[in-house]
């Protein structure tokens, strides 16, 4: 049976066994270029916790004070982003010979979990003034969070574009839009009891916005356990795949089929292909090039076989 190793810089290999192919793509998405999103989100809202935390204490205001709470978990949340999305541009090492992608999903699941607890002390801190006898500086509660909203919702818009391509920026994406939807939650509740007296308004509102959080984060937070788990990424139909190298002509098994994260960005493949070609660098090629163009996976590593191993007996 002839070997050979495919590889997308056109060199060949002489192998003892079974016949190799492996293509490698590396890129990275939005990591690459966009460092500098997390950085100004980073500057601009941990001055805005600075400045929410003393209007809080300056108008006695506990719903400030936890909306600073809830944006400070927000800038932890963007440090974890921006430190995986700058780990996963370095080089891997002897040790770590797939780098440090998986640092992207390890953050976009922080993320997920950070925010899960941030509901929670928003929804303490809701329960505990559902009698309405705290009172509230409306105006002032109103003005600081106006600002927090137009400057969350200014650093969720520049992680909006990478949100479905990148499970780490959907994570900075969603913790911000969730803090915009905290302060205009909190500026409504504000101009009701400005109006009204009713104070009890603000933890109404705040309980309704941590329901609101936490259906946007469970899909986060699925999609970052399965990412760590090795899972196939949303999006990608494993059936479809294996369908696929089935259809390349000469193809009449496909077994070990492994799909999985790299990183955020970044899909790998494994596979053992059964056939009867006489071209088998051919069908490396081709297989390849589907992974690829209908499947957006640029790493691929495929063992080519003329007949079923003895280890998978149902091939």
């Amino acid at each position: 049976m002839a070997n050979a190793h495919s590889h997308d810089h056109d060199h060949d290999h002489g192998h003892d066994h079974h016949d190799h192919g492996h293509a490698h793509g590396h890129h990275h998405g939005p990591v690459d270029t966009g460092d500098w999103r997390y950085a100004v989100g980073l500057i601009v809202n941990l001055a805005f916790v600075g400045c929410e935390v003393g209007a809080g204490l300056w108008s006695g205001s506990t719903a400030l004070l936890a909306d600073a709470g809830h944006n400070l978990s927000d800038v932890l949340g963007l440090a974890m982003a921006g430190g995986a999305a700058w780990l996963a541009r370095r080089a891997g090492g002897p040790q770590k010979t797939y780098g440090y992608g998986k640092a992207t999903v390890l953050a976009a699941l922080a993320n997920a979990i950070l925010l899960i607890f941030a509901c929670g002390a928003i929804a303490v801190e809701a329960a505990q003034r559902l009698d309405g006898d705290a009172e509230v500086q409306s105006g002032i509660v109103m003005i600081v969070a106006g600002i927090g909203f137009v400057i969350n919702l200014g650093t969720a818009l520049l992680f909006m574009r990478d949100q479905h391509s990148d499970l780490n920026a959907r994570g900075a994406y969603l913790h911000m839009l969730a803090d915009a939807a905290v302060s205009i939650g909190v500026v409504i509740a504000g101009a009701i009891i400005l109006f009204t007296g009713w104070s009890i308004v603000d933890p109404i509102v705040s309980l309704v916005i941590v329901a609101v959080i936490l259906w946007g984060t469970w899909g986060l937070l699925k999609d970052s356990v399965n990412l760590a788990l090795d899972a196939a990424p949303r999006g990608v139909d494993v059936e479809a795949i294996r369908g696929a190298f089935l259809a390349l002509p000469g193809v009449s098994a496909v077994h070990d089929l492994h799909v999985w994260g790299m990183s955020t960005t970044d899909t790998a493949l494994t596979a053992h292909l059964v056939h009867d070609r006489s071209d088998p660098e051919a069908l490396l090629v081709e297989a390849h090039a589907m992974a690829r163009a209908r499947f957006a996976i640029g790493h691929t590593t495929l063992q080519l076989e003329a007949g079923p191993l003895p280890d998978c007996p149902d091939c």
